[in-house]
């Protein structure tokens, strides 16, 4: 991980803007800004959060049955969308708990967690959970791609695992 991540992350605290969250994330090309609290972590904001709040909000349509009202699911979930587009702090904005990982884990770990927990980006923190780096899905795909052109793997040694053949 230490070899791929990013050590040169912005960081935002829960007080500040959106609109500082969005000017760092445009000028780091990061896909997501952590946000830390009293000296760690303590949510996420990505790009999905900032481009959600100008998305069109759903509002649920109230529909009377017998002697109760039944709300018509429209698909997303209208209190987290409403949450994004009234957010005026990071604190209000961010995604929490947020998934980390350890400066010493492996591609195969990292892969893993963001495929299963569908996240991007990934702090990474050292053993006393102190943010170190971030990695994003695009420093993966680097990854990948010297290990799918049998270019040196994490070791340095050329990559001798198979590879699917298209």
């Amino acid at each position: 991980m230490r070899d791929i991540m990013r050590t040169d992350v912005p960081i935002v605290k829960v007080t500040d803007t959106v609109g500082t969250v969005a000017r760092l994330m445009a000028a780091s090309g990061l896909p997501g800004i952590p946000v830390i609290g009293d000296g760690e972590i303590m949510g996420i904001i990505t790009e999905k959060d900032l481009i959600a709040r100008y998305a069109h909000v759903e509002v649920p349509t109230p529909m009377p049955f017998l002697d109760a009202i039944f709300l018509l699911d429209g698909g997303r979930d209208f209190e987290e969308d409403l949450r994004r587009v009234l957010a005026v702090t990071a604190g209000e904005l961010m995604n929490s708990p947020v998934y980390n990982i350890r400066d010493s884990a492996t591609i195969t770990e990292l892969a893993t967690l963001m495929i299963d927990e569908d996240v991007n980006p990934v702090p990474v923190v050292d053993d006393s959970l102190r943010l170190v780096g971030i990695v994003s899905r695009t420093e993966l795909v680097r990854v990948i791609a010297k290990l799918e052109t049998g270019g040196p793997n994490e070791a340095g040694t050329p990559s001798t695992e198979p590879r699917a053949s298209a």
